[in-house]
């Protein structure tokens, strides 16, 4: 006997909107395998599957409706609410659990933090050390620098000690002394204390290297002596001072191109034994620097910091006017710095290049005053008659080095100075500024004016 070909399932009918108006029965579902117990989640869907493969029949039997199998009714989940809104309700469910692993996390922490706090220390400390606090840093840094170098025991030790106190926000860059195993109260009092900042260094515009006596006997620092206090910090008892004597030695004999002058002056003075030799090349501004280092080290730390801040004022290796070489517009910025104020500088520069292109002598008492190391602006005919290579008034054309340390508004004076026949001017109000003259009578008139006025 053949066997028995199954019956054949007829296509489904296409879906023409009108299936509400077919009379016949719907075709009963098919048999499913038993499968595990579903799920009793809400939101799981049950997959139907269909055990047939209808591509292999191509035809339906009239009988077929007899050989079907009963349909299998499945129950529907014991829920009242539909399917559609029990899964609307899914995400909300998710985030309400969020909120609660949230509140249950941050209260844990605070329970953690409120138990067990932070580390730190008790008192003031033991042994000093240098910490350097750098621009921008916030409290948080500040904090990682100091248990980082064994200050407080831990960072938030000085950030919660820091709550009540605003100083903290205002410390400036640079270097402080404090001690080992401070607590973070004791870190916060001693770094806003005065005096805790050390190696401050600051040249003003016109400062020479050596000290000047004033009329009154007074002393002005020169870079030298400024340096020198600005290497000093008593670190565990013992001085860091760099003696004023081994910085003048230093200046004197050490590689310059080493030390970091800049290249258009390292062949100009590298030959010369004279401290002096590098005057000029310390810009002004402020420098931080840090006890502990040797001479070398701060004059390097100095001169390579000074030639970045020169060559931003505008004199570099390929500036020139009028034939000059960057040095000696270097030298011409340091005269017009000590001959006058601000609003004067590009007239002074204007006489000094017109006096040079001329063959006269620049005759500039600052120059003389110079070797004599006296600020004023005047001299006596004995001063004018001392020999020596810094007199103008005897030897023409430039001094050998700067008298000074000029202002970029001065360097910039130096390399773009007024266009005129200025050859004299003469120092004729009280607050400094000069008059100017294109001749000797002009100027014999503007000196008359001058001492009328009470300027000199």
């Amino acid at each position: 006997m053949a066997p028995r070909r199954p019956p054949a399932r007829r296509p489904a009918p296409a879906d023409h909107g009108l299936d509400l108006f077919d009379e016949r029965p719907p075709p009963p579902r098919p048999r499913r395998p038993r499968q595990p117990p579903p799920d009793e989640s809400p939101t799981e869907i049950i997959h139907l599957e269909d055990d047939y493969d209808y591509d292999e029949y191509d035809d339906y039997p009239e009988n077929a409706d007899e050989e079907r199998a009963e349909p299998e009714y499945i129950e529907p989940p014991d829920d009242s609410e539909p399917v559609e809104t029990r899964q609307r309700r899914k995400p909300v469910r998710w985030l309400v659990a969020l909120v609660v692993l949230a509140l249950i996390g941050g209260g844990a922490w605070y329970g953690i933090d409120a138990v067990f706090g932070y580390d730190d220390y008790e008192g003031g400390g033991e042994s000093d050390v240098l910490i350097e606090i750098n621009a921008g840093d916030s409290t948080g840094a500040i904090g990682q620098e100091l248990a980082g170098a064994g200050v407080v025991a831990s960072a938030k030790a000085f950030v919660k000690a820091s709550e009540d106190n605003s100083k903290v926000l205002s410390l400036q860059p640079g270097y402080y002394v404090v001690k080992t195993k401070m607590s973070g109260a004791a870190a916060v009092a001693k770094l806003t204390q005065d005096g805790s900042r050390v190696g401050v260094l600051q040249v003003r515009a016109g400062t020479q290297l050596d000290d000047i006596t004033q009329p009154d006997g007074t002393v002005t620092p020169g870079v030298f002596s400024l340096l020198s206090k600005a290497s000093c910090a008593q670190l565990n008892g013992r001085s860091t001072c760099i003696p004023v004597e081994q910085l003048r030695d230093t200046a004197a004999k050490a590689d310059l191109k080493a030390l970091g002058a800049p290249d258009w002056a390292v062949p100009v003075i590298s030959g010369s034994t004279d401290a002096r030799r590098i005057e000029g090349l310390v810009a002004p501004g402020v420098y931080d620097v840090k006890p502990g280092w040797s001479a070398e080290e701060l004059l390097g730390y100095v001169l390579k910091t000074s030639a970045t801040r020169i060559q931003t004022a505008g004199l570099s290796g390929t500036s020139q006017f009028q034939g000059r070489t960057p040095y000696e517009t270097l030298i011409v910025a340091s005269l017009i710095e000590r001959e006058g104020v601000k609003q004067d500088f590009e007239n002074i520069g204007q006489v000094i290049y017109n006096r040079l292109a001329q063959n006269m002598r620049l005759q500039l008492d600052s120059t003389v005053n110079y070797l004599l190391d006296k600020p004023v602006v005047t001299t006596t005919d004995d001063d004018r008659n001392r020999p020596g290579p810094y007199n103008t008034y005897k030897i023409p054309g430039l001094p050998p080095t700067p008298i000074s340390s000029p202002s970029p508004e001065a360097i910039e004076a130096a390399a773009n100075p007024t266009q005129g026949t200025y050859v004299y001017f003469v120092k004729c109000e009280k607050n400094g500024l000069s008059c100017f003259a294109s001749d000797l009578p002009e100027h014999e008139q503007n000196k008359t004016l001058a001492r009328q006025r009470g300027a000199y």
